[in-house]
Parts: C-alpha cells; sequence; structure tokens
C-alpha cells in the first residue's frame, strides 16, 4: 500500500469581470451551490483515480478508467448530500443536490464522450447512465451511517455547537472499496480496500469536507500567499 503526495484541490471560488480575484461576497442560490460543488467532487474522484495509478494500481484507460471514476463520484456526491442535510433545509436541499447530480453527470458524459465517443444509438447517454447509478447506490449507502466518533462527538456538543459535518463510518467506505474492485485486474483487487480506506477516502473526504464548510461559509477566505493547486495538474 503506498502514500501518493497529498491532493490539494482549491474549493474558493471568486469573480470579478475585469479579472481581479475579488472574494465572491453576493449570496449564491443552492442550485449554484451545487454546481460549484460539482466541479469540486469531480476533479477529487479524478485525483483518486490518478494517486491510485500512481500507487501501482492497473487502471486501464478507457472503461475501467471511468467505470472507476463513476463509482467515486457517486461515494462522494452522497457524502455531499449528507453534509447538505445537517446544513441546509429541505427547501434548499433539493436544489443543491439536484444541480450537484446533473452538473456531475455533465462533467462525466462530456469527458466519457470526449474518449470513448457517444454511447450506440437508442442507449442511454453517459451521464444519464451515471444519475441512474447514482440513485441505485444512494440507496445502497443509506444503510450506512456516520463514523461512530463523529456521531457521538455531535450529539455531546448538542444543537448550537455540533459539527454540521460528516464522517462515514467503516462499512461506508468499505463499500466503496468493494464496489470498485471489479474496475481493476484481478492481481490488484487484493489490495484495493487497503488503499481506498487508508488512503484514498480519507484525503478525498476531507477535501469534500472542507470545500462543503468554506462553500456555505460567507466569509472571505484569507489569502496564504500561495496558490492551491491540484497534485497532478
Amino acid at each position: 500500500m503506498q502514500q501518493p503526495p497529498a491532493m490539494r484541490i482549491k474549493s474558493r471560488w471568486f469573480a470579478g469581470g475585469d479579472g481581479a480575484r475579488a472574494p465572491r461576497t453576493t449570496p449564491k442560490s443552492a442550485a449554484e451551490q451545487g454546481g460549484a460543488m460539482a466541479f469540486i467532487v469531480w476533479r477529487v474522484a479524478v485525483q483518486m483515480l490518478k494517486r491510485m495509478r500512481a500507487a501501482g494500481f492497473d487502471i486501464d484507460a478507457g472503461a475501467p478508467y471511468f467505470a472507476f471514476v463513476r463509482e467515486a463520484l457517486v461515494f462522494l456526491v452522497v457524502v455531499a448530500d449528507r453534509i447538505a442535510y445537517a446544513r441546509l433545509t429541505p427547501e434548499s436541499r433539493e436544489p443543491f443536490v439536484v444541480a450537484l447530480v446533473r452538473h456531475v453527470a455533465r462533467h462525466l458524459d462530456d469527458n466519457t464522450a470526449e474518449l470513448l465517443g457517444p454511447p450506440p444509438p437508442g442507449e442511454p447517454g453517459h451521464g444519464e447512465r451515471f444519475i441512474d447509478l447514482f440513485n441505485e447506490l444512494a440507496q445502497h449507502y443509506a444503510e450506512f451511517g456516520a463514523a461512530p466518533q463523529r456521531a457521538a462527538a455531535a450529539a455531546a456538543a448538542g444543537p448550537a455547537g455540533a459539527d454540521p459535518g460528516f464522517e462515514p463510518d467503516f462499512a461506508f467506505v468499505r463499500y466503496l472499496g468493494t464496489r470498485l474492485e471489479p474496475a481493476l485486474p484481478e492481481r490488484d483487487r487484493r489490495w484495493v480496500l487497503d488503499q481506498v480506506m487508508a488512503v484514498e477516502a480519507p484525503e478525498a473526504l476531507a477535501i469534500v469536507q472542507r470545500s462543503m464548510r468554506e462553500l456555505f461559509d460567507p466569509a472571505p477566505a484569507r489569502r496564504s500567499g500561495r496558490r492551491a493547486t491540484m497534485t497532478g495538474e
């Protein structure tokens, strides 16, 4: 089991028609936030795959590549939805999640079509297949919960002090590993659970959790003087 370099992804959003990188201060709609989060989730999933390949896992370009990315995307979107459940009202959570799923599906559709071409006539598009997979697996992930330590800490803090983040429990993350196994050659499958659970999932979850906090935080980010980049860009 190998430890690739840390994953770094920009998660603060800036706007300015003149090219200035001024922090956004205008409140965004739930749908706009979902679209912003979709871009982050997409980049995280792709980086998970690149890190797995850098760690020696043989994930071929083509169908196995996108099979891996689809599973990682579903996992990360479900986690984002769990966090949104704690942070948003039902009226805001629905457009947020709908926009998140649709924008992720669009990213996947564009990239898959570019490399693999469109699906045969009469078959669903790449984005449609992802939405169907998400709807199916979201029900599976619903059977899993939060890590006991996070749930206990939130209960002890009470509603006023509880951290609305979400940390998946062991079974939640393990299910991702089992879903990813078919995308790998037989010789690599015995190691995928360890790599995903100990290395890749914690890195990816930390970015999604931080990004969700920052997305819903209206305070501008403190500039560190160093541009946040993503390993492998």
